[in-house]
């Protein structure tokens, strides 16, 4: 059997990270998370970040028939974008929609993601080791059951 396959996809902001308001989001950079979760890998990885919600889009798309999973913090994208709520739906496998901060205890505007509806799993509030929580739980949604 192949070993999975997943995409991580990050929003706006995330190459920030490091720099970006400290005392909510750490001093990791993206760059360091995405090594923890080379390291964590059981299978191929994809981790990508834009800036850009069309990007994201496009990544969603790609991911379709080649990930075996999809973990995405869509970041200020989560409380606006549709587009990429539908392009999660049309993506079709598991989700999980990961958060560094929790969303839940910041100001109201932060409270309601449009993506969480559609995700399979929702990780808030680790830090930057949430990301690699969310690798490990992906690949325990994507074992076989007997």
């Amino acid at each position: 059997m192949a070993k999975p396959c997943v995409h991580i996809i990050n929003g706006p902001n995330l190459n920030t990270l490091g720099h970006r308001e400290p005392a909510i989001y750490g001093t990791t950079t993206l760059a360091q998370i995405e090594g923890w979760c080379r390291e964590a890998a059981a299978g191929p990885i994809e981790f990508r970040q834009s800036n850009y919600e069309g990007q994201i889009i496009e990544w969603l798309h790609q991911a379709r028939g080649v990930a075996d999973g999809v973990i995405i913090n869509p970041a200020g994208l989560s409380f606006t974008s549709v587009a990429i709520l539908d392009a999660l739906k049309i993506y079709g496998g598991p989700v999980i929609e990961l958060h560094i901060s929790n969303i839940h205890a910041r100001d109201p505007i932060y409270h309601k993601s449009l993506m969480s509806p559609v995700a399979t799993a929702v990780i808030a509030g680790l830090g930057a080791r949430g990301y690699v929580t969310a690798l490990r739980s992906m690949y325990e949604l994507l074992e076989p059951t007997a």
